[in-house]
C-alpha cells in the first residue's frame, strides 16, 4: 500500500516538469538526433569513441534543454545583461592574452580553457531582445543605432581573432532580432544592394582578384583564399580545393538512394576531410543519397517552421524576438554548413546541428532549444 502511495507521489512530482512541453518541437529534435547518431556511427567508425561521445554530448544537451525549459522567459530575460557583459569581457580578454591555436586566438584560460565567442551566440540575441523589450512602444531610430552598436562590438572582436564563421553566425542571430523588432525596409534594402553588387563583382572579376600577390585589405589572406577556392576549387585540387571537391564527389556519388549504410567509399576510404565534423553532410549524402537528404531537410524545415510558429504565438516582445533569433540560428547553421559542403558557400567551419561532432556546439544548441521550449511552454501553461 505504501509503495503504491509513494509511486503516486513520485508521479505527481515529475508530471508538472513535462507539462506544457511542445510536442512538435520535441518530435523534430528527436528526428534530428536519430539522424545524427546514425550518421556518426558510420562516419566515425574508426575515430575511437566518437559515436559514444556524440551520444553523451546529446544527453548533456538534452539535460540542459530540460533544465532551461523549466525557467520562465521572464527569468531568462534577467540573465541577458550579465551574460552579454561577461561574454564581451571574455572576448576582450582573448584579444589581450588569449590562447593561440593554428594561427587563431580564440580561447582564454579562466581555470578552464573556453571559447567566449560561443557564449555570444546566445548572449547577443538575449541582450538585443532585452533591449527592445525595454524600449517597447517607444522605438526610435536611435534605439536601432544602439542595437547595431551592441551587435558590432562582439562581432568585431570575433572577426579580429580571426573567426569569420562564428562572427557570421553571431551577426546573423543579432540581425534577426533587429529585423523582427521592426527595422524599416529603407535601412535594409541599401546594404542588401551593396552586398549583391559586391558579390557580382567578385564573380565577374574573380580571376584577377584571386591572382597570386593580390591582397584584399578587408579580409585575412586565408579568408581570401577560401573565397577564391569557392569560385574555382580546381585552382589547388590537392590543397585548398580538396575539401570542396571531395565533398561534391561524395554528394554526387550518393545518387538518389545512396550507397547504403556503412557503404560510403569516399567516407570509409578517408577521402572526405573532417568527415565527422564540418563535412559530415557529405558522408551522410553519400550513404543515404537524395532521398536521405530530403528527409534531413524536412526535419530541419519542420524544426524551423515550428520555431517560427512559437515566435508568432509568444506572449511578449522579448519572447517573440528571442524565439525568432533562436530559430534563425538553426537556419543559419544548417544553411551555411550544407552550402559550404555543396560548394555554394566558402568553407567557414560551421557544424551541422545534431549531426556534426562537437561538445561545445551541442551544448549551445541544447541551451538554445531549452529557451525555445521555455517560450512554448509558458504560452501553453498560460492557455491552460
Amino acid at each position: 500500500m505504501r509503495s503504491a502511495l509513494d509511486q503516486t507521489r513520485w508521479h505527481q512530482r515529475i508530471t508538472p516538469l513535462f507539462q506544457g512541453f511542445d510536442g512538435p518541437l520535441t518530435l523534430a529534435i528527436l528526428m534530428l538526433a536519430c539522424i545524427g547518431l546514425v550518421s556518426m556511427y558510420s562516419s566515425g567508425f574508426d575515430h575511437g569513441t566518437r559515436f559514444v561521445d556524440h551520444g553523451r554530448n546529446m544527453l548533456i544537451a538534452g539535460t540542459i534543454l530540460f533544465i532551461v525549459a523549466q525557467v520562465s522567459p521572464q527569468r531568462i530575460m534577467s540573465f541577458a545583461v550579465p551574460i552579454y557583459v561577461t561574454g564581451v569581457a571574455l572576448l576582450i580578454a582573448v584579444a589581450l592574452f588569449g590562447i593561440t591555436k593554428k594561427g587563431a586566438t580564440r580561447w582564454v584560460n579562466v581555470g578552464i580553457t573556453i571559447q567566449p565567442s560561443e557564449i555570444l551566440k546566445i548572449g547577443l540575441p538575449l541582450m538585443l531582445a532585452w533591449w527592445f523589450q525595454k524600449r517597447e512602444g517607444q522605438l526610435r531610430s536611435l534605439d536601432f543605432i544602439v542595437a547595431v552598436v551592441l551587435l558590432a562590438v562582439p562581432v568585431g572582436l570575433i572577426v579580429k581573432q580571426p573567426d569569420l564563421g562564428t562572427a557570421l553566425l553571431v551577426l546573423f542571430a543579432g540581425l534577426a532580432v533587429i529585423f523582427f523588432a521592426g527595422l524599416p525596409w529603407k535601412l535594409i534594402v541599401p546594404p542588401v544592394i551593396v552586398g549583391m553588387i559586391g558579390l557580382v563583382l567578385i564573380v565577374v572579376f574573380g580571376d584577377p582578384l584571386c591572382a597570386d600577390g593580390v591582397s584584399w585589405k578587408v579580409l585575412h589572406e586565408y579568408q581570401r583564399q577560401r573565397v577564391c577556392t569557392l569560385l574555382d576549387p580546381t585552382r589547388d585540387p590537392l590543397g585548398k580545393g580538396f575539401h570542396i571537391i571531395q565533398g561534391m564527389i561524395a554528394i554526387g556519388s550518393g545518387g538518389v538512394l545512396g550507397k547504403g549504410f556503412m557503404q560510403g567509399t569516399q567516407t570509409h576510404l578517408e577521402f572526405i576531410p573532417e568527415r565527422t565534423t564540418d563535412f559530415i553532410f557529405a558522408a551522410y549524402s553519400e550513404e543515404f543519397g537524395l532521398l536521405g537528404n530530403m528527409v534531413l531537410l524536412a526535419a530541419f524545415a519542420f524544426l524551423i517552421i515550428r520555431g517560427l510558429m512559437i515566435a508568432l504565438d509568444a506572449p511578449t516582445l522579448f519572447s517573440r524576438l528571442l524565439a525568432g533569433a533562436v530559430t534563425a540560428i538553426f537556419f543559419s547553421y544548417a544553411f551555411v554548413n550544407m552550402g559550404m559542403v555543396s560548394g555554394i558557400l566558402p568553407v567557414v567551419g560551421v557544424p551541422l546541428p545534431f549531426i556534426s561532432y562537437g561538445g561545445t556546439a551541442m551544448v549551445t544548441l541544447g541551451l538554445a532549444l531549452g529557451i525555445l521550449m521555455s517560450i512554448a511552454k509558458s504560452k501553453r501553461l498560460m492557455q491552460t
